[in-house]
């Protein structure tokens, strides 16, 4: 084993894994039981430990698993930020180039998404890396399970060193604690993303192709904070775009089914529906995806089905969009 991960390792002596997230997706629970079945079950040294803010569905997550030998101690608990695989739980994430910021020359990028490896590739302006792609969305709503064990097979499936029946019986032991009754369902869900990853290789890395990791900077240190708490720029809801707080569904609205009743608006906490006043009353128009967070609470509401749910698809949302404030669109 650890002639296998000698050959992975970094010039620090480790191999690096971040997972790219949202809160309600369970990337902590995921980096949890890779390090653990890496650790317990096939003798490696690792470590692992997540970075969040508030515990809520939709919060940016960061987990950070890392691996060595066994004869290697690791004296270091800071985020991974040269990782040799990154795995992006929620496809919008993948939208942004931070999100595999720092990743080493010729390692290898996990996305969550319904799309080909080789649009998410110019989509990130990766050349050398490996880019691989899951549909771990649509394997976890079949499965009834979430996305964590499906990208927990896929970046099995992308680690040489990793053994699958040791994350097996980490998985099998993690669920038969409290949830007995799910551990089948996850075990499928964790074959299925072993098995169903595209992978697309890049082309051979050159020693000038650096990643620059991307570190967060406060916006006021102890020199600059301005006196007594004042806040000089108030938060703008308007700018917010909320779409990396969808799990990958959203409201669909049928207008032919619509009476306008308002119930909809009613129970939306983000107030993302879009209404229009006319001659025969106040109508509505549609929604505007950017302020939607995909809590569906309007389906619940909606007493003519005219509020649908709909798997999520890239580019959809952005098409059916009604703005909301055309002069910021």
């Amino acid at each position: 084993m650890d002639a296998a991960i000698r050959q992975c390792v970094g010039p620090d002596g480790f191999y690096g894994i971040r997972f790219e997230s949202i809160g309600g997706l369970g990337a902590h629970l995921a980096g949890q039981m890779l390090a653990e079945a890496g650790v317990l079950r096939q003798g490696l040294n690792g470590s692992h430990f997540s970075s969040y803010g508030s515990e809520k569905k939709g919060t940016p997550v960061k987990s950070f698993v890392r691996f060595c030998e066994a004869g290697r101690a690791i004296r270091v608990s800071s985020p991974v930020e040269t990782p040799q695989l990154i795995a992006i739980f929620h496809a919008a994430l993948a939208d942004s180039p931070a999100s595999v910021a720092g990743l080493v020359p010729g390692g290898t990028v996990i996305v969550n998404t319904t799309s080909s490896p080789d649009a998410v590739r110019r989509t990130l302006g990766l050349e050398s890396a490996t880019v691989a792609t899951l549909d771990a969305l649509g394997i976890a709503v079949e499965e009834r399970t979430r996305v964590n064990t499906a990208m927990l097979g896929a970046v099995v499936s992308a680690c040489p060193f990793i053994d699958p029946d040791a994350v097996r019986e980490t998985i099998r032991a993690t669920f038969s604690r409290r949830h007995p009754e799910v551990v089948d369902a996850n075990l499928r869900t964790f074959d299925r993303g072993y098995r169903e990853l595209l992978r697309d290789e890049g082309r051979p890395s050159t020693a000038s192709e650096v990643s620059v990791p991307v570190r967060a900077v406060p916006s006021f240190g102890y020199l600059d904070a301005p006196i007594g708490g004042a806040i000089l720029e108030p938060a703008n809801s308007i700018a917010r775009h909320l779409s990396t707080s969808r799990e990958g569904f959203v409201p669909e609205l049928l207008l032919d089914k619509c009476v306008h009743c308002g119930l909809c608006d009613i129970v939306c906490p983000d107030l993302c529906l879009v209404w229009e006043e006319s001659a025969d009353g106040v109508k509505l128009l549609g929604i505007d995806y950017r302020y939607c967070k995909g809590c569906r609470k309007c389906i619940e509401a909606c007493p003519t089905g005219a509020m649908v749910e709909r798997r999520e698809e890239p580019g959809w949302a952005d098409a059916a969009t009604v703005p909301l404030f055309a002069e910021v669109s």
